[in-house]
């Protein structure tokens, strides 16, 4: 059987397979964004596997205790396999992995890993900086947005790599952050787009979850991007591309591992060169020479041709960052907590 739990209703349907894997999500499969993603991520690496998995998944798990009682369950309902797709999983997920050895566990963008525990992440900036190449294309007033969560590593990666995206083809651009301090939350993400649209800001990303920004952004004859999906349907008009992110890349392997036994304790950092995150989707808004630009340096990213994060990089207060011809390792993106030159206003401590 699949089950599939949201708020205490259970659904399900007869499937026939070998071995077990379970998903823990921080919201809910609707929203259209990070949850969204990584379902479609499971239903992929599920069909892909031909019945050898079943999958089931718990949606809107909170970043709490009840997140360590989820785990635990899970564990002790055989699952061979866990997926924790929140960075506040990670503590829960490594004392839980403790005392289930035969269990393998995996931490979607965490750090900590053991024997039985193993960390994964998607280069999402790769993504952000695709848009960015978009965004800077596309903006009249040379302001763009960004509806940020937290102002964790990972976010502030994003709001850089989208600056930079844009002032690779636009060195006029600068960029605007509202922090709505929450991953899924759609009043509070539009009202922060509208504040971004209220200083003029034309062309809006977010890194978080609903497709409220997207709607925002068509009720104000705006720009938009679908984050972690296709949103063109909450605004056709609005919406220029999404940066999709297609978890089954890392999904399907780590499974067919743990049944065939070869898996081993390892941090996978997939992005566009492993196809794992894509710019697609493309607007009626956007112009064919528009979309070959975005194009064509999604496919210098993917031959190393071009990184996002490669120098001369310099700070908002104009210090260097890395000299040219040198790149960011993935240490010194996992720590950043700065923003980069082009970015207005100062980073939440």
């Amino acid at each position: 059987m699949l089950f599939c739990v949201s708020a205490g209703t259970w659904m399900s349907h007869t499937v026939y397979a070998q071995d077990k894997a379970a998903f823990v999500y921080l919201g809910p499969t609707s929203d259209h964004g990070w949850s969204y993603s990584h379902d479609q991520g499971r239903i992929k690496a599920e069909k892909i596997l031909a019945g050898k998995f079943k999958t089931s998944y718990i949606e809107n798990v909170p970043e709490t205790a009840d997140a360590e009682r989820v785990i635990r369950n899970l564990a002790q309902q055989g699952n061979k396999v866990i997926f924790g797709t929140s960075f506040g999983y990670m503590n829960a997920m490594e004392k839980v992995a403790r005392q289930f050895p035969n269990t393998v566990f995996m931490h979607a963008t965490g750090y900590k890993q053991a024997k039985n525990l193993g960390v994964y992440e998607l280069r999402t900036y790769e993504g952000a900086y695709l848009l960015g190449v978009l965004a800077g294309q596309k903006t009249k007033t040379n302001i763009i947005g960004v509806v940020a969560s937290f102002p964790i590593p990972e976010v502030v990666r994003n709001i850089n790599a989208y600056t930079l995206g844009a002032q690779s083809v636009n060195p006029k651009v600068s960029t605007k952050v509202i922090w709505a301090n929450t991953w899924f939350n759609p009043g509070k993400e539009r009202d922060a787009a509208m504040a971004l649209i209220a200083q003029k800001a034309d062309v809006l990303m977010q890194n978080t979850d609903s497709p409220a920004v997207v709607q925002a952004a068509q009720q104000k004859g705006v720009y938009a991007f679908g984050w972690n999906s296709d949103m063109s349907k909450f605004g056709p008009k609005a919406h220029l591309a999404a940066a999709v992110l297609h978890w089954e890349k890392i999904y399907e392997p780590v499974m067919k591992q743990v049944q065939n036994k070869t898996w081993k304790s390892t941090a996978y950092k997939y992005g566009v060169k492993q196809n794992a995150v894509n710019i697609e989707d493309f607007g009626v808004a956007v112009s064919t020479a528009e979309k070959n630009k975005a194009l064509a340096v999604r496919d210098s990213l993917k031959t190393g041709a071009i990184h996002p994060f490669s120098g001369p990089l310099y700070k908002q207060d104009g210090s260097l960052i890395i000299a040219k011809g040198k790149t960011l390792t993935d240490v010194e993106l996992s720590k950043m907590n700065y923003y980069v030159r082009g970015v207005d206003g100062s980073l939440p401590k």
